[in-house]
């Protein structure tokens, strides 16, 4: 083919290239350019196609353009095909491998044009071919690059990675989000990941709040609780990153899932052990710190000098003190009862007035110790509510136990009692340390208490708060602490539902009646405490035997015949509950006395024939009055 050409069928362009594009053609590099016969064979050839294919001109113009294929192209008619098109439709574009002369293969992309003559005839082809290759390489590296990422990410088990689209809904998932989440692909693609969430949490809006940070941010991580498809929780932390395109637009968003659970279980544990070190250290001062002055009042009383006042004032200090252990042992206890789910409290109408204005009066000695003043407020009639007297007193004692130890002296420590609607508020309020923000929320907690220092004797052990919330809780009420902060005090108050009418249980008496002297066996290993409880059953008028073990108690029991039988359980030889169960038919009363204050060790003591069980140590007056009843119910 020479280099003139006829016009195209529409007639326009002229007939004969320009000299000039000619030289055009021939001086690209980047592009081969070449005509084909209306068969195929090359008839041009220029730079580009000698640079990109490997022939010199004269190599391969007149040779047939499917040398360019590779074998199997060839053989399935694929060079054929193209011209066929390219006839037919007068253009074709196609991109492939090609053969270079020394056998490499390129990608190419292929347009081929077709040629007309002037009366509309095929005269031939232009075709143009560019090397792609290290396009298709860049292109094929990104493929592979993504698909290596993507099976990255899909074979992850340890974190739940997955898209979220600009609304929030799932449009990924990996085998560490199925994992950890419980959802299969095909269950939570397309659904919006607030469903991961407590319902309390998306309530306040949380989940599209992190979305809006991620949003304005870039980023935002959180650690929180976040549910599974079971309805279980697990502690998570959470990565969000939002992602836009290269114009900044949002094209939705990346969330990375870790789950925590298990660390957050070993840090409470570490936190639970360092409170538990804590508060055996506390334990260890507070029981120590009633021993000093019994040791101080026991030396006076030993050194025989001790007038009336002094003797008096010794025993005060004794049993003051006894008693403060006894209400940390006490406490103690009723934290285990409450924590093991083995308390219950006897709900009964009971005049919250007189009840308040009862432990006041009792606490008044308390807050002139230090010069506090003590106010109490109450209606002036009856307000009755459905609880345990017992348990209620408990909770008023720990609250202005609680005042007490955390107002200076000078203070004021205020007690009102109101009917508030269908409920009696209790309010205890103070004007003493106060207590921290971060504090507040957690000071019904365990073993949580304000920062003690060493010229702040009374710390107390961290529970009596939380035995105020729990025995409250138990009756149907709530409490709720408040504080303006450090040096502003405090305030707790009480919630219960008030009863209209009904009438409150009788006050119990504070007096020890008197009853008739009794044959009284006593049995304990513990010599001092034998010793001390005979002596006082000695004053009280009743005749007294003792025994120090189980063998013993029924020797003294067969041949002393008493009325009543004070039996330690912890006894050498023979147990204190088999001793009850040998003299279960005995006309005496057997009294279990025993350091085993559960519910379950009361109901072990009935089973096994004592028709009491007191704690130790025995309150003297709670001991006489039982006493007492024996006496007037035993025969002549």
């Amino acid at each position: 083919m020479g280099a003139s050409r006829t016009e195209r069928p529409d007639g326009r362009g002229p007939a004969t290239t320009d000299a000039r594009l000619a030289l055009l053609v021939e001086g690209v590099r980047e592009y081969a350019i070449f005509l084909l016969d209306p068969q195929g064979y090359v008839s041009t050839w220029n730079l580009g196609a000698e640079r990109i294919k490997g022939y010199a001109a004269h190599e391969i113009i007149g040779q047939h353009f499917s040398r360019f294929y590779p074998a199997d192209a060839v053989a399935r008619g694929w060079p054929a095909h193209e011209l066929e098109v390219a006839r037919r439709e007068g253009r074709f574009e196609d991109e492939g491998w090609r053969v270079r002369k020394d056998g490499g293969l390129f990608w190419a992309n292929v347009v081929i044009t077709t040629i007309y003559g002037g009366d509309g005839e095929v005269i031939g082809f232009s075709k143009i071919t560019r090397d792609l290759t290290e396009r298709r390489e860049a292109e094929q590296a990104l493929r592979e690059s993504e698909e290596r990422f993507r099976l990255l990410v899909e074979g992850v088990r340890d974190h739940a990675i997955f898209m979220l689209d600009p609304e929030g809904r799932v449009t990924t998932w990996n085998n560490g989000a199925e994992r950890i989440k419980g959802y299969a692909a095909h269950e939570i693609i397309g659904q919006h990941f607030s469903r991961f969430y407590p319902a309390d949490v998306v309530a306040r809006g949380w989940p599209e709040h992190e979305l809006a940070v991620a949003r304005r941010e870039g980023s935002f991580e959180d650690e929180g609780w976040r549910l599974r498809k079971d309805g279980s929780r697990f502690w998570a932390n959470v990565v969000i990153t939002a992602l836009r395109d290269q114009q900044g637009r949002l094209r939705g968003f990346a969330k990375v899932t870790r789950d925590l659970t298990l660390r957050r279980q070993v840090e409470a544990l570490g936190e639970a052990g360092r409170r538990m070190n804590e508060f055996l250290a506390m334990l260890g001062h507070e029981l120590r710190n009633p021993l000093a002055p019994i040791r101080n009042a026991v030396a006076i009383l030993r050194a025989g000098e001790a007038g009336g006042s002094a003797s008096s004032w010794a025993h005060d200090v004794i049993e003051r003190q006894v008693g403060q252990m006894s209400r940390i042992v006490d406490d103690l206890l009723d934290v285990s009862r409450i924590t093991a789910g083995k308390i219950a409290v006897d709900r009964q109408p009971v005049d919250l007035a007189a009840l308040v204005t009862r432990v006041a009066e009792t606490s008044r000695a308390l807050f002139a110790d230090k010069e506090q003043h003590l106010e109490v407020k109450v209606p002036a009639g009856a307000l009755t509510v459905r609880g345990d007297a017992t348990r209620l007193s408990q909770v008023l004692m720990n609250l202005l136990s609680n005042a007490h130890k955390y107002t200076p002296a000078g203070g004021h420590v205020r007690v009102a009692l109101e009917r508030d609607g269908r409920f009696a508020q209790l309010r205890v309020s103070d004007d003493g340390l106060g207590i921290k923000p971060e504090l507040l929320p957690h000071v019904f907690d365990l073993f949580v208490q304000g920062e003690r220092s060493l010229d702040r004797a009374e710390g107390g052990l961290g529970i009596g708060l939380t035995l105020v919330r729990d025995l409250v809780e138990l009756q149907g009420g709530t409490v709720t602490a408040s504080s303006r902060g450090p040096g502003h005090g405090s305030d707790f108050t009480v919630r219960l539902a008030a009863v209209a009418g009904g009438a409150a249980e009788a006050e119990p008496t504070a007096q020890a009646p008197a009853g008739a002297s009794l044959r009284a066996l006593v049995v304990d290993d513990n010599a001092d405490s034998l010793e001390s409880l005979a002596a006082l059953l000695g004053v009280w008028g009743h005749q007294v035997r003792t025994a120090a073990d189980g063998h013993a108690a029924l020797a003294a029991a067969a041949e002393y015949a008493p009325d009543v039988i004070l039996l330690d359980i912890g006894l050498p030889g023979l147990d204190g509950y088999v001793v009850a169960e040998r003299l279960r038919d005995s006309a005496a009363v057997l009294v279990a006395l025993t350091g085993y204050g559960q519910p379950e060790d009361a109901e072990r003591a009935r089973r096994a024939g004592f028709s009491h069980h007191l704690v130790k140590p025995v309150d003297p007056g709670q001991l006489r009055r039982l006493l007492s009843t024996i006496a007037r119910s035993a025969r002549p």
